[in-house]
């Protein structure tokens, strides 16, 4: 490992930059969700294209302990910037950092490591989407309140049951390609 991958002023500032990034594509998968409900039943795809690629360059810069929790303080500070922190939301930020920290650590920071991390930081939207399932009544009031007619029934539609497991699975595919297709892109010390 070289030691340009721990922690310094400067990998200070680039991991600044990776924490922005990252709020930036986990509030472009939102803002997709809300322009079409399909895109919100498939938040986790669109997280995998979008969000792994970012968790991954910082991953590989920063090969020590926080920089998954820097990328999760990034949304939860994001969240409250909003004023749209609740438990559905924060909740599943502060569990996939400190899933990804401990994958890291147990990993050494390595490849394989970083790759687990990075898929699991990909989950950054789960707090919104999640909710069609496990909040469902609340999930339709919203979208009755908050969009346009027939987004709601749409999304409803959208969403059965058993389209949650493939969508994950489909989602975390598509991370894992994400994360190769970007370790060949830029380069990575491996």
């Amino acid at each position: 490992m070289r030691t340009e991958n721990k922690w310094n002023k400067k990998n200070a500032l680039w991991m600044l930059l990776y924490v922005v990034l990252y709020v930036v594509m986990s509030f472009i998968v939102c803002v997709l969700g809300s322009i079409q409900p399909i895109f919100f039943v498939c938040y986790q795809i669109t997280a995998g294209l979008i969000v792994t690629g970012v968790a991954a360059k910082a991953f590989d810069k920063i090969r020590a302990f926080g920089a998954a929790c820097c990328l999760s303080i990034g949304m939860l500070i994001t969240f409250f910037a909003m004023q749209d922190a609740n438990l559905w939301h924060c909740l599943p930020v502060i569990i996939i950092a400190v899933l990804a920290e401990i994958i890291r650590l147990i990993f050494q920071y390595n490849a394989a490591g970083n790759l687990i991390a990075a898929v699991i930081m990909s989950f950054s939207t789960f707090g919104y989407y999640g909710q069609i399932w496990f909040n469902r009544d609340y999930t339709y009031e919203c979208a009755v309140e908050e969009m346009p007619a027939g987004y709601a029934e749409a999304l409803m539609n959208y969403s059965p049951v058993w389209a949650l497991p493939v969508v994950i699975i489909i989602g975390i595919a598509v991370a894992v390609v994400n994360y190769n297709i970007t370790t060949k892109l830029f380069k990575f010390d491996q």
